[in-house]
């Protein structure tokens, strides 16, 4: 599987370099040609002409090789993305929401598919904190540049003087497994259905649709109830028992999920910032390498081309230090080897 994922990101780069390599053996034989036809002067001007050309699609072919190089490797995949309510109260709470509705709308923008495994709203609106699992290809690699503390600037609406407030909100993108990586036997589930609470009308009040799944040997605990029916919920709700008890598995095997997490989202602090969203300003500032401002913070917010556009410059520019790491790798070990 490795071996071909490397041949299908090394093909195009073989078919640039060839190309790249005939152009130059073209000018090779441009200035052979112009050494035997020292004297004409009209000769000579073709062949210049003609190099500059050619040196012109050289130029055409490197942005072309660069753009490649640096294309981010996009996988079918899925995660579950948790977004939780920092500093900053009822407002961090509103923004929680607008957040976690961003990515459910980026999710339909990308066409792929979504399902909210849960929410716990606040009480003006707002959530304290929600996940959710987004499966499609592309969802590991460019939802992993959401992960970390976003910090949000504007008046809250209950704010009466006017004053800007700074919040936080926490995003943390967890690798989803698929069915085949964890056996859970059904001897070691108890399931439970129960009727469904909050708002739905009538539906939710005459139907056991909320589903609670219970693994007896770690004691985990999910459940589910933002689906309509409870073939939904159940399958939401083992699939986010299955991304659990992954992270339980790969935890005691080794600390690296846990250490992964903290750092993805620290102590939720307003100076841990990956990106802010300044509503007075009307801009969305990314503080990684690679991001840089944009303007039209609504626009933003509807989940389309302009977060996917920043996700893959932040991965092209992961990309290039990688990149350039290993190009630094070698030419130490051929100065070693000298």
């Amino acid at each position: 599987m490795e071996e071909a994922r490397r041949l299908h990101e090394i093909k195009p780069i073989v078919s640039v370099l060839d190309q790249r390599i005939a152009l130059f053996d073209s000018i090779e034989s441009l200035k052979e040609l112009n050494k035997r036809d020292a004297q004409d002067d009209e000769m000579k001007k073709l062949i210049k002409e003609e190099a500059q050309l050619y040196l012109k699609r050289i130029k055409e072919i490197d942005n072309e090789l660069q753009s490649i190089l640096l294309e981010p490797y996009l996988t079918e995949g899925g995660v579950m993305v948790e977004v939780v309510a920092g500093a900053g109260g009822q407002e961090a709470m509103l923004f929680a929401r607008e957040l976690f509705f961003l990515y459910e709308s980026y999710a339909n923008y990308k066409d792929w598919e979504v399902d909210i495994a849960s929410l716990e709203p606040s009480d003006i609106g707002g959530i304290r904190k929600g996940s959710m699992l987004i499966n499609g290809f592309g969802a590991p690699e460019l939802m992993r540049m959401e992960a970390g503390v976003h910090r949000v600037q504007r008046i809250p609406v209950t704010e009466k003087g006017g004053r800007i407030h700074t919040s936080t909100v926490s995003v943390a993108v967890l690798p989803q497994p698929n069915e085949v990586e964890l056996d859970i036997p059904d001897r070691d589930l108890t399931i439970e259905t129960k009727r469904a609470s909050g708002a739905g009308g009538q539906h939710v009040n005459t139907t056991d649709s909320a589903v609670r799944i219970l693994h007896i040997p770690t004691g985990t605990v999910v459940e589910c109830q933002e689906g309509r029916s409870q073939i939904k919920n159940k399958q939401i709700a083992m699939q986010k028992l299955r991304t659990l008890l992954l992270q339980k598995q790969l935890e005691e095997q080794s600390s690296k999920i846990n250490s992964e997490r903290k750092s993805q989202v620290g102590s939720m602090n307003r100076n841990e910032k990956i990106r802010t969203y300044n509503y007075p300003q009307d801009r969305v500032t990314e503080h990684r390498d690679g991001g840089g401002s944009l303007h039209n913070l609504k626009g933003f917010m509807e989940g389309g081309e302009p977060l996917e556009q920043l996700q893959t410059s932040l991965l092209r520019h992961q990309r290039y230090q990688i990149i350039m790491a290993e190009i630094n790798d070698f030419i130490n070990q051929q100065k070693q080897k000298s």
